[in-house]
């Protein structure tokens, strides 16, 4: 059974929505932990990292073998007693800080944290209303499902959601989950209403500045042609079934049969030789169109 993030109400003029938060997805990655060779497992401690110490003097070419374990013993022993090894600290002695691009360290103690982070929202205030369209997905960061809580919240909560897809617009709103600020947009899926925690805008980085190189490049109209049939051919309903994790399903199989065996590597496709980039591009998109044609054809005289 899932669990609530969180528990509160939608808001929206004077309507308010009880609703708890549920987590949309449910990651299911192999999460391995970390033992020695024995099987002991492997903990972590905060330690304070060691000083460095004063350059040491060579020893001696002709000091015995004896006379270096003990200097090596005296030296472990000055280091232990100065204080220069990593030791633990305990979590009361830990304060957060930042270096600033000048090489400074500014800490901030826990008391001046905690009375400056925002209190836990009761309420998803919603702001205003826009076309889900205008939102690249590149913004959305989490996704949550909001349900009602109540039976009496159930029918204002199902006349929301057909109000909010007969009107083509999604919610936008704030809340603070836990201990951080989000912004998130509500949108109506086909039976409920999902939440999606979203990025604020100077956390999205432009492509332009990655990638240059695009402006004035010209395309090809017989390049296009074929791109955009090729396309064509591979459209399809989104089915999600269609796609599995096989990572996962082969590493599960592996733990399964506790089989060091792998699978064996795939040869590389080697380069095609001769022929300008344009003609390799064009020879490329016909081969991939005729290739996805004749798979289609397999594909309904076996379905």
């Amino acid at each position: 059974m899932a669990t609530a993030v969180w528990t509160g109400t939608l808001s929206f003029g004077l309507i308010t929505l009880p609703v708890r938060l549920y987590p949309a997805t449910q990651p299911k990655d192999v999460r391995f932990h970390l033992y020695d060779r024995e099987g002991r497992r492997i903990r972590y401690q905060r330690v304070v990292e060691a000083e460095p110490g004063p350059a040491s003097e060579p020893d001696e070419p002709s000091a015995p073998a004896a006379a270096r374990d003990d200097d090596a013993a005296a030296r472990e022993e000055r280091a232990l007693s100065s204080g220069s090894v990593e030791t633990p600290v305990a979590w009361e002695d830990v304060v957060r800080g930042v270096e600033t691009d000048e090489g400074e360290l500014v800490t901030v103690p826990r008391e001046e944290l905690e009375r400056i982070r925002p209190g836990r929202s009761r309420s998803i205030d919603i702001e205003d209303f826009v076309e889900l369209e205008q939102i690249d997905p590149v913004t959305f960061d989490k996704s949550y499902y909001a349900i009602p809580i109540t039976p009496e919240a159930t029918r204002p909560y199902v006349l929301f959601h057909h109000a909010m897809r007969e009107a083509g617009r999604i919610g936008i709103g704030r809340f603070v989950l836990r201990t951080k600020p989000h912004l998130v947009a509500i949108r109506p899926m086909e039976k409920v209403l999902a939440v999606e925690t979203m990025f604020f805008g100077d956390e999205v980085r432009d492509p332009a500045e990655l990638a240059p190189g695009l402006d004035g490049v010209e395309v090809d109209e017989r390049e296009l042609d074929l791109a955009v049939t090729l396309i064509e051919t591979l459209k399809t309903e989104w089915d999600p079934s269609r796609y599995a994790d096989t990572y996962r399903e082969e590493l599960l199989r592996m733990l399964a049969e506790r089989s060091t065996t792998r699978r064996p590597a795939e040869e590389p496709t080697p380069a095609s030789a001769g022929g300008s980039p344009v003609e390799e591009l064009m020879a490329a998109l016909k081969e991939s169109v005729a290739a996805a044609k004749r798979d289609r054809t397999r594909k309904k005289a076996t379905g």
